[in-house]
């Protein structure tokens, strides 16, 4: 008699994600449901404050380079501790970096300025306290987020990895629609401050899931090679970060894309600025930016089937073009409109539906630039070594970001409003001729950087046959 234990039939039912995989989903859709209800309105809540021209896209500059440059040290000090010790401490940080940014109004001892909004710096010092305080909160503890919940993602997806992070960065703009929806909620049915409340309570709830849900990887993870890899630590980390910055094909690299990361900011920079100080008194600027998530949202699925065989830099260079046209596109209400503040159908400034536009246009760049860049440092990378560049490969990001705030801020102050004059309802006329430059300069970075991806991709093209002529001689 044979032994049919010997002989296990093959099971046909498709492999199942483990409870913590979704576990991990539902915290990252509710953080970036907290992040994205105050997103739209940090660099207009700021500037309300009284923190002056230039220091709220400074602060949000600060902000985005914490979230995009600490990972790699964050990520770190989390696979030591454990995923969840560090997302429950992530979350406590989060929300009390969310709730102290309302503190000053809620307790007397800040105030929201109307229209015009100062020019100088005239807030408290308890504001400004609170103000920095809350920034680097959140920046720290978004920082923890990012490589818990993707690490989760990656050891609880099993064979199909391309499947897990499809529905993980779906789950991410699902977040990015709930936060802002929720926020215009709660900012128009009391005041502006109350979308930190909002933002603190995702984040609070967000704990709680972490508390009683979500199981440390190391206890469920599908067995995998990337899983028995010894654990780096912070020396390793910063050794391995001065080999990668010496190399110069990725050195070129982050210098030719962080030009398309420096537009992406300008959503949350220069586009809210020019919408509440140009166009209108109180724009729904998170409605407005909810574009970009709609966007990913609906179209990801088809940009991916019908360019998803397109070589990566063919795909990044499109990205380019696509963010550059998007800025572009704000000269039309300046030169073909009797005013770039012409209600379209009694609706909204034609100039305010155009930046509308713009934020929808760079959300498709994105869909063509940012996941193809990950598939090209990887085939940049030296052989051995992709794991290793594609740790870094957010630092495109964090150096966009970084520089983004400052130089966006100054584009916007320097030059879009130079000359400008102040309208009875505290809005700017601006000069034609003045507002064209300063669109003209952000749609010339995007033009640049697609130049410039396509040099770097030439020289590589040489480096590399150079090396293999001589690893045959």
């Amino acid at each position: 008699m044979a032994d049919n234990d010997t002989n296990p039939p093959v099971s046909q039912e498709p492999e199942h994600f483990p409870k913590t995989f979704w576990t991990a989903n539902l915290t990252e859709l509710l953080e970036r449901s907290a992040y994205y209800s105050v997103a739209s309105f940090v660099v207009i809540y700021l500037g309300r404050m009284g923190l002056g021209e230039y220091w709220p896209s400074n602060l949000n500059s600060v902000l985005w380079g914490l979230v995009y440059f600490l990972p790699i040290l964050s990520g770190t000090i989390a696979d030591q501790v454990g995923f969840k010790r560090s997302l429950l401490v992530a979350f406590v940080m989060l929300a009390v970096g969310y709730f102290m940014m309302g503190v000053p109004l809620w307790f007397g001892s800040g105030e929201l300025f109307a229209d015009p909004i100062p020019k100088d710096v005239v807030a408290s010092t308890d504001t400004i306290f609170f103000v920095v305080l809350s920034i680097l909160l959140i920046g720290f503890g978004g920082s923890i987020i990012k490589p818990c919940v993707s690490g989760t993602i990656q050891k609880t997806a099993g064979s199909r990895a391309t499947l897990a992070f499809a529905l993980f960065y779906m789950v991410i703009n699902i977040g990015s629609l709930i936060g802002r929806l929720v926020s215009y909620l709660f900012r128009t049915q009391f005041e502006l401050s109350y979308i930190w409340a909002v933002a603190a309570c995702f984040c609070g709830l967000t704990f709680f899931v972490v508390l009683f849900l979500y199981r440390d990887t190391d206890e469920i993870a599908v067995e995998t090679e990337e899983n028995k890899k010894p654990k780096k630590s912070i020396g390793r980390i910063l050794k391995d970060m001065v080999a990668v910055l010496g190399n110069r094909r990725f050195s070129f690299f982050l210098i030719a894309s962080s030009g398309f990361w420096f537009l992406y900011c300008q959503v949350y920079n220069v586009i809210p600025r020019y919408w509440n100080e140009v166009l209108e008194t109180d724009p729904a600027a998170d409605m407005y930016t909810i574009a970009n998530p709609f966007v990913i949202v609906f179209f990801q699925l088809l940009i991916t089937k019908l360019f998803g065989k397109m070589k990566p830099v063919r795909s990044i260079i499109i990205g380019n073009l696509i963010v550059g046209l998007a800025m572009l596109i704000n000269l039309g209400p300046i030169w073909f409109s009797d005013s770039i503040r012409v209600e379209v159908w009694d609706w909204m400034p034609i100039a305010t539906l155009i930046g509308i536009t713009t934020v929808g246009l760079i959300a498709f760049g994105e869909l063509f630039a940012a996941a193809r860049a990950y598939e090209y440092i990887g085939a940049m990378a030296p052989k051995g070594q992709e794991g290793l560049f594609l740790g870094y490969a957010n630092l495109p990001v964090a150096i966009g970001a970084i520089l983004g705030g400052p130089l966006g801020a100054l584009i916007f102050n320097e030059v879009m409003c130079k000359g400008a004059t102040e309208l009875p309802n505290g809005l700017l006329e601006l000069d034609p001729t003045q507002n064209t430059i300063g669109w003209l300069i952000l749609g010339g970075i995007g033009m640049a950087s697609a130049i410039l991806m396509w040099s770097f991709n030439i020289w590589l093209k040489r480096q590399i046959a150079k090396d293999d002529q001589a690893g045959q001689a």
